[in-house]
């Protein structure tokens, strides 16, 4: 290889590295905790705005082109999540798992834009790519408008899973009392929040399974039907737990939410991917595409394999 060729190669790969960690000593300056609102205000933009970008770069037929609006979009998108990691921690009590999480995904999804880029330099555009911007725009749309765009539609949400919840603890003989939001078993007050009512894991499906352009609209369906419902009925089942265990005083609110209820959480999607995984067999193709993207041995892959020791072949 020669020099010229180096430093060319070299390019995609100090950008990999410096974009996101340039984003994220930005967003910690810029975005403390409790981030002023005028900042709050501002992320949102990067926000949709990479969020449209997706959308339309999956929608667009001219596929160079749609890579370009894609690169831009995951950029973006980064760019609103690196506002995020010192929020996450501080006003989770110090929770260093969701913020760490929060730094990693900067740097995924600068290498997912990463790939766009060498899909339009090669003249090369996967399958898998393009559903993951669908996946990610209708998952991410729907998420945030309930979140940011539409606030009472939010509060309205929270209100319905909490009464439900409650509902089905009278069902079980469990004399809760519910105010708003809050419900109380024995003097204790569990709070309901916007994350328990399960809308990230919904989305998550929803994106999933309503961007993969291969199936027909019958698996789609069936496949929201599959995973949709379970998880909105087994997220009241965890709430109701949550209530019952921390208001007997078996176990602490940490123990009973983050633990119990997270990994049960966690095994109800596993299996529910599974199912999916059946009745729509083109989403397994799909993540694999997305897990196997290193398989396309660009600038930045030698350059690890060079780092590691390892051969490797240039993409001829």
């Amino acid at each position: 290889m020669s020099e010229s060729e180096t430093t060319t190669s070299m390019v995609p790969v100090l950008a990999f590295f410096l974009v996101p960690t340039v984003m994220l000593f930005v967003g910690f300056v810029l975005f403390p905790y409790p981030p002023p609102l005028l900042a709050t205000q501002f992320s949102y933009v990067p926000l949709f705005l990479g969020l449209i970008l997706l959308g339309v770069g999956f929608l667009w037929k001219e596929k160079n082109i749609g890579s370009s609006l894609k690169v831009a979009g995951w950029v973006l998108f980064a760019a609103f999540w690196s506002t995020m990691p010192s929020f996450l921690y501080l006003s989770e009590d110090g929770d260093i798992f969701n913020a760490a999480v929060c730094v990693i995904g900067v740097y995924v999804l600068v290498y997912v834009a990463y790939h766009e880029w060498l899909s339009r330099k090669r003249d090369e555009h996967p399958i898998a790519l393009n559903w993951i911007a669908g996946a990610t725009f209708l998952a991410g749309i729907i998420y945030f408008t309930f979140e940011i765009g539409v606030p009472a539609l939010k509060d309205w949400f929270i209100e319905i899973v909490a009464a439900q919840t409650t509902d089905l603890l009278h069902l079980l003989g469990v004399p809760a009392m519910r105010y708003n939001a809050v419900i109380v078993y024995n003097n204790v007050p569990i709070s309901i929040i916007f994350a328990c009512t399960a809308i990230q894991s919904m989305v998550l499906f929803v994106g999933m399974i309503g961007a993969i352009s291969q199936a027909k609209p019958r698996q789609k369906a069936l496949g929201l039907l599959a995973t949709v419902i379970p998880i909105y009925f087994l997220n009241l089942i965890r709430n109701a737990g949550v209530v019952i265990m921390v208001g007997n005083g078996w176990v602490s609110f940490d123990i009973a939410h983050n633990v119990i209820g997270k990994t049960g959480s966690l095994l109800a999607l596993i299996l529910l991917l599974f199912i999916t995984f059946k009745i729509v067999p083109e989403l397994y193709d799909e993540i694999l595409g997305i897990v196997t993207l290193p398989k396309r041995n660009g600038p930045l892959e030698q350059f690890f394999a060079r780092l590691l020791g390892k051969k490797h072949d240039a993409h001829r």
